[in-house]
């Protein structure tokens, strides 16, 4: 693609103030789950009675579309965003509070909204709409104190955080809160609140432990594993044993036909075994690459607001990565969490692309109006009375 400078189209302009190392990475992340799709879905999509490919081509169609909502989101300014963000979020907190009425149980959570035949999941979409609203919210309260944005952020944390425990989904409302402690930390406001509200989400964390029998079942299992057990988890880790440094080549993984989950929260365990460690260190590195490259942008954004907002939505992207391979290699308890554009699912794909298109436009490169202060005609010059020499 090629613009002339003197190009003054949306399109040009956009070409020119994006971050095109952070696109590349991003597509290549991209293309890498098209690849593992086609290692990891057909064994899956044969056990449920599903074409060879039907998972391959599911996959092919919503990356293909992420990828069009990525650029189309990426051409719009912060403000546009904001506003993207609040219609989004208030879509998704519809969304959410439908699900406890109509929404589809899968596996005892209620997470997905029917809608002609495809599922919906409103929580995913929620998390970068909440991330950049609360952004704001805290920007706000930093620069205008007697605004209540503070409050108003705390009030709507605690309404996503109602709305993902009544699901339930643990995961999802430990990432949420996650995130929005450390961009209260980073907005410059009391620590001592962020170390109270960090404090409270353990509470959260033991009082989900003790009223939520799946939650204290894997965190049981994980803390004192079981002789022989034959679980996802055990076989995700077993995976890595199979696979050494270089992997048992492309299509000669066993582990996969065992794991139900092998083309969404067991990927990673897929790409270990057919494809080595190695393979493993180059996917983190791709993570991480996307994540700093996002928070070293965050660093020189003059705008509050702007700047929270890309912290908000790295630490997302990345803390959901961290937290799938985490329990793939059996640092972290099983989680239905999925790593993004790798695992299948279409509201997974669809709403990390929303994410990292918000990403997109926040790190564009913008005018600073200070650096944009035009130098003097002239250079300013001594007064004369200062330069003449005082009188005896």
């Amino acid at each position: 693609m090629k613009f002339s400078r003197a190009d003054r189209s949306r399109l040009a302009e956009w070409w020119f103030t994006v971050d095109h190392a952070l696109i590349f990475a991003i597509l290549l992340l991209v293309g890498a789950g098209v690849v593992l799709s086609l290692a990891a879905s057909p064994a899956v999509a044969l056990k449920k009675g599903f074409a060879a490919y039907h998972f391959v081509e599911r996959h092919v169609v919503f990356s293909a579309a992420g990828v069009v909502i990525m650029l189309a989101v990426s051409l719009f300014g912060p403000g546009a965003i904001r506003r993207l963000s609040l219609l989004v979020l208030a879509a998704s907190l519809v969304g959410l509070v439908a699900v406890y009425f109509v929404g589809d149980e899968i596996n005892g959570a209620r997470r997905w909204l029917s809608i002609q035949g495809h599922s919906l999941q409103p929580s995913e979409f929620a998390k970068p709409a909440f991330v950049v609203v609360s952004a704001w919210l805290l920007a706000e309260a930093r620069r205008r104190p007697d605004m209540p944005a503070l409050p108003i952020a705390i009030v709507l944390l605690g309404a996503m955080v109602a709305l993902l425990v009544v699901q339930p989904d643990i995961g999802q409302t430990f990432l949420v809160t996650l995130v929005w402690i450390a961009m209260l930390f980073v907005s410059g406001l009391a620590a001592t609140g962020a170390v109270i509200l960090a404090a409270i989400g353990g509470a959260g964390l033991f009082a989900a432990y003790i009223y939520f029998p799946h939650v204290s079942s894997r965190i049981d299992r994980f803390f004192s594993p079981q002789t022989g057990d034959f679980s996802q988890g055990d076989r995700a880790i077993r995976s890595f044993v199979e696979g050494g440094f270089l992997g048992r080549g492309p299509g000669e993984g066993t582990i996969k036909t065992a794991l139900p989950d092998a083309h969404t929260d067991y990927i990673f365990a897929v790409v270990a075994e057919e494809y080595g460690a190695l393979a493993c260190f180059a996917v983190l590195a791709l993570f991480t690459f996307i994540v700093v490259r996002a928070l070293r942008h965050a660093e020189t954004e003059p705008d509050p607001a702007t700047r929270l907002g890309i912290v908000g939505l790295a630490l997302i992207f990345g803390l959901q990565a961290l937290i799938n391979m985490g329990v793939n290699v059996g640092l972290l308890p099983a989680k239905g969490m999925t790593l993004p554009f790798l695992s299948a699912g279409g509201s997974s794909i669809l709403a990390i692309s929303l994410t990292l298109g918000m990403l997109l436009a926040l790190t564009r490169r913008r005018p600073d109006a200070d650096r944009l202060r035009k130098p003097p005609l002239m250079p300013k010059l001594p007064s004369l009375a200062a330069t003449s020499e005082p009188r005896s």
